[in-house]
């Protein structure tokens, strides 16, 4: 063992000892050693207390940086980032309650609507609709913000055929929930809706819209919404940087279902 100011790594241990250099930080970051905004002892103080080369503690810190306890400023240091954004920014919380604007997100972020036009449909979004990749649909992107923050890049895909020459096409944010207008505007009723959430590294542009690290990985959902013949009619694709993002969903769990009556056809008196 290697002690000294209360921290320990155990050579032996099947733990990459830069992991264990993690755990401890992370503890004692949970405990109040430091708080959200405090700087930490510089890479080589960590390393003289722990007794391993500064590249040991530099992969720690890469570590927790990815996982969204630390940040570090370039020429200032490492220092501890304040607390999770918990979005509860699952699609279904876009209709609301009663197919309406749900009011605690637009009180929290305000949605800016970056572009609109007609773009080559990536992958996944052509796969939905059922076209060949890279084919023309018309796309609106949006950025999210929240506290002067960037915390979702996103974009809602549409088959030109539906929004042709309707307000689908203009570059306006609407004065109410885009499925509304999507609705009116193609007539067609969103029925059902399909959520694939996935974890990945992010673009070029998407580290730099959000402001991060080009190796921190984020969060991707893809949102398909169908019509009532099981169409999609949309296809929309939200992004978060992934360590500052938690989604929560709060759902009722049914109860048992009662066995049913046997058949008094089998009952013998």
């Amino acid at each position: 063992m290697i002690k000294e100011a209360g921290v320990q790594i155990n050579p032996g241990a099947a733990e990459f000892p830069h992991r264990q250099i993690a755990a401890q930080l992370k503890a004692q970051v949970r405990r109040g050693d430091w708080g959200p905004g405090e700087r930490l002892p510089s890479i080589p103080a960590i390393a003289e207390m722990f007794g391993v080369a500064k590249q040991t503690v530099q992969r720690a810190v890469d570590q927790l940086r990815v996982e969204g306890i630390l940040i570090t400023k370039p020429g200032s240091g490492t220092y501890v980032r304040g607390t999770r954004r918990r979005l509860n920014r699952l699609s279904r919380g876009r209709y609301g309650g009663f197919r309406g604007y749900h009011t605690d997100l637009a009180a929290r972020y305000r949605q800016q609507l970056v572009s609109v036009g007609h773009a080559p449909a990536p992958a996944e979004v052509a796969d939905a609709f059922g076209v060949s990749d890279g084919t023309n649909l018309l796309c609106r992107r949006h950025l999210v913000r929240t506290d002067d923050s960037p915390v979702e890049v996103g974009a809602s895909w549409f088959l030109p055929r539906d929004t042709a020459g309707t307000s689908l096409e203009r570059t306006e944010a609407f004065g109410r929930p885009l499925y509304q207008e999507a609705e009116e505007a193609t007539g067609r009723r969103y029925v059902s809706a399909t959520d694939t959430i996935s974890a990945r590294q992010p673009s070029r542009e998407e580290a730099e819209t959000l402001q991060i690290r080009p190796d921190t990985p984020v969060l991707h959902l893809l949102h398909v919404a169908y019509d009532a013949q099981r169409k999609p009619i949309e296809v929309s694709q939200a992004t978060w940087p992934g360590p500052m993002t938690t989604l929560t969903e709060e759902y009722k769990i049914p109860g048992p279902t009662p066995d049913p009556d046997p058949d008094p056809g089998l009952i013998l008196g």
